[in-house]
């Protein structure tokens, strides 16, 4: 099978999953489950649950045991898109094409919305059929990613301003690195992957949070609106320091192109079954969004 259809199968089984598993309910306060799930239900490349789905099946893992955790990430994901485009943070009016939620709710409602993900998260992740020491590593896992030491400490220094490359690494590694780094984590423990295998999975995540978060800073400068679904050229606005900053575009380009060999080098012990995740790489590395 080619590596679109299998995407685009997987893609298929996690937006399913995300719509059988997102926040549900009725009575005074239903506008919260409306702007909850308008922002889960935006689209967007649910590239963290499919990194937890590919991880989970190249060890011969159940997909259902990787259902509850792969979806808890991406309402993490979604609920740090909420509040990094509000007023106080990077003050951005569209994403995936559509107005941010603030613009759609107001700003309190798109407050609360935020919150309700990150909290539903841990509702959901429990609520794995796992056993229980795995659901616990899991919940502990996704608390440190998505934590004051994790996303929320990178937040920290992003906003403060990251000035020399190993800020900006360490930015990018608490930041987006954690959840890519998460994900597979818990793709592994949901197949119970072994220590051994484990340090394989972390360095190819490790790798792969880096790759993908520079490629987000050249589609910055190079792509277009209509293409990213966002407003382009907001890093140099703020005066941010990125890969391009500090690189120039073929620089950024090339470090793109080494961190996305680290990340699939340390794939080669799995062999073929790391196919999906291979080309999953290459993928993120041409990506026009």
């Amino acid at each position: 099978m080619d590596f679109k259809t299998r995407f685009a199968q997987i893609l298929e089984t996690v937006n399913k999953w995300t719509d059988e598993l997102s926040p549900k309910g009725d009575g005074l306060h239903k506008i919260i489950f409306e702007a909850s799930n308008y922002s889960i239900q935006a689209g967007g490349k649910r590239i963290r649950p499919i990194i937890a789905y590919g991880v989970c099946e190249m060890l011969d893992g159940d997909e259902e045991s990787v259902k509850n955790y792969a979806c808890a990430v991406e309402f993490i994901h979604t609920y740090s898109l909420i509040h990094d485009d509000l007023p106080c943070m990077d003050d951005d009016d569209l994403r995936r094409g559509l107005p941010t939620n603030h613009k759609k709710f107001g700003e309190a409602i798109a407050l609360l919305a935020g919150d309700s993900l990150l909290t539903y998260a841990f509702e959901c992740a429990s609520a794995s059929n796992n056993p229980p020491k795995t659901t616990v590593k899991a919940i502990n896992a996704i608390s440190k990613a998505a934590g004051i030491n994790g996303m929320i400490g990178g937040q920290v220094i992003d906003i403060e301003g990251a000035k020399t490359y190993d800020e900006l690494k360490t930015v990018h590694k608490m930041k987006t690195g954690a959840l890519i780094r998460l994900s597979a984590y818990l793709g592994a423990i949901a197949a119970g992957c072994d220590d051994a295998n484990l340090k394989h999975i972390d360095e190819f995540a490790d790798n792969l949070g880096i790759a993908f978060q520079i490629k987000d800073d050249i589609l910055d400068v190079e792509s277009t609106v209509a293409e990213l679904g966002k407003p382009t050229g907001s890093d140099d606005k703020r005066g941010l320091t990125t890969y391009v900053t500090l690189f120039g575009i073929d620089g950024a380009k090339e470090k793109l192109e080494h961190h996305t060999k680290l990340a699939k080098d340390a794939l080669s012990v799995f062999g073929k079954k790391a196919e999906f995740l291979l080309e999953l790489s290459d993928m993120l590395l041409s990506r026009k969004n």
